[in-house]
Parts: structure tokens; C-alpha cells; sequence
């Protein structure tokens, strides 16, 4: 029974891992593009972007992502299919959208905590905005952000049991599986192993990106 039980949570962790790494290959650049544009000089564009970012932040993941998924639905289109793939393409919608939201306030702290000076000296030395922007300011910028890019990270983790809601067949649905099919509740306490062992992980990886990128102080 542990086996099994064992297989099919490690099934429900591949999906669970295929969210969390689509969420961050997409949420990660478009986040620094919302950032870039929330300190444009276009004062409409910086307007609209700031209040995607309000109702991004101001409403519950759990709520997004019901309404991703549903609303196309109940206006008659036909966005997503009714299948596995279906549901993990919507959930993957819903947390880039969200959390690229969340990232964008975290890059534009770090853009704006880097020296003005440091950018008014690569003028000064003939560099072009562009040079300027991934030579001096994006390098100090991951510095800044990585502690708490590394928060946001780990709470993706955790974050992906809310695909449950649409019933997408992630690790915390697999857990619920064996709850309601045999009345067992152990596996859905199970399912905290695996979370703790990626979280681990996750933490060992930040933890020598921060002591490779202590050179700059």
C-alpha cells in the first residue's frame, strides 16, 4: 500500500513540478517587462500597469484562477479543453499572470535601490542606456532581489495545491485521492514530505546563489 500510495503522489509531484517550472520560465520576464514599464515615462502606460499590479495583488490566487478558468467558459468560448492538460495550461495562466504581478514590485525595488550614481558614471563614460542597464544595474539588482525572489519562489511551491481547485491531478489532489476512494488520511499527510524535500532543495540553491553573488556589497 505505501508503494503505491508512493507512486501515485510522485505522479501528482510531476505535475506540481511542471507548474512551478512554466510559472517561473514565464513569470520571471514578463515581471521584469511590468517592472521596466512601471517606471516608463508613458504616464498611461505606467497607469494601466500599476492597476493590473493592484488587482493582482489586492485578490486571492484562489479566485484568479477560478475565474481563468471558468469565465471564458460561461461567456461561450471554449479557451481551455476539459482534459488534464487543459486545466494545468489554466493553472499556469493564472500563476504567471499573478505572480509575475508579485515579481515586477520585486524587480522594481531592486531596479530603483541601485545608486543613481553608478548609472550617471556609465554616462559619464560614454555608455548607452542599454549598456548602462544589463552592466552596471541588472547585475547589483539580482543581488537585491534574491533573498526575497527566494521568498515568492517557495511559496510557489506551496502555491501549486491550489490547482486542486480546478481539479487539476497535482500532489495535493493525489493526497485528497486516497482520502475519499479508501477513507486513509496518512497520504494526504505524505504529501508534506515532499514538499519539505523541495522547499529543502530550493533553499540549499538560493542559499549559494546569495554566497556567489556576495561580491557586491
Amino acid at each position: 500500500m505505501f508503494l503505491n500510495v508512493t507512486q501515485e503522489l510522485l505522479f501528482g509531484f510531476l505535475t506540481t513540478l511542471e507548474i512551478f517550472a512554466l510559472t517561473l520560465v514565464f513569470a520571471l520576464p514578463i515581471g521584469l517587462v511590468i517592472s521596466l514599464g512601471t517606471m516608463s515615462k508613458w504616464r498611461v502606460l505606467r497607469y494601466i500597469l500599476h492597476v493590473i499590479v493592484w488587482i493582482i495583488r489586492g485578490t486571492p490566487l484562489m479566485l484568479q484562477l477560478i475565474v481563468i478558468f471558468y469565465l471564458p467558459g460561461m461567456l461561450g468560448y471554449s479557451v481551455w479543453s476539459g482534459n488534464e492538460s487543459g486545466r494545468i495550461t489554466a493553472t499556469v495562466v493564472a500563476f504567471t499572470i499573478n505572480y509575475a504581478c508579485y515579481f515586477s514590485v520585486i524587480f522594481r525595488g531592486g531596479i530603483e535601490g541601485v545608486p543613481a550614481g553608478q548609472r550617471e558614471a556609465g554616462e559619464v563614460l560614454g555608455m548607452t542606456r542599454r549598456q548602462i542597464f544589463f552592466r552596471v544595474t541588472l547585475l547589483q539588482m539580482i543581488k537585491r532581489v534574491v533573498p526575497p525572489m527566494s521568498n515568492e519562489i517557495i511559496t510557489l511551491v506551496k502555491d501549486t495545491s491550489l490547482a486542486r481547485i480546478i481539479a487539476a491531478y497535482e500532489l495535493t489532489f493525489a493526497g485528497f485521492s486516497f482520502m475519499k476512494s479508501a477513507g486513509l488520511v496518512w497520504p494526504l499527510f505524505y504529501t508534506g514530505v515532499f514538499y519539505l524535500a523541495f522547499v529543502g532543495v530550493l533553499t540549499l540553491v538560493f542559499n549559494y546563489i546569495e554566497r556567489r553573488l556576495s561580491y557586491f556589497r
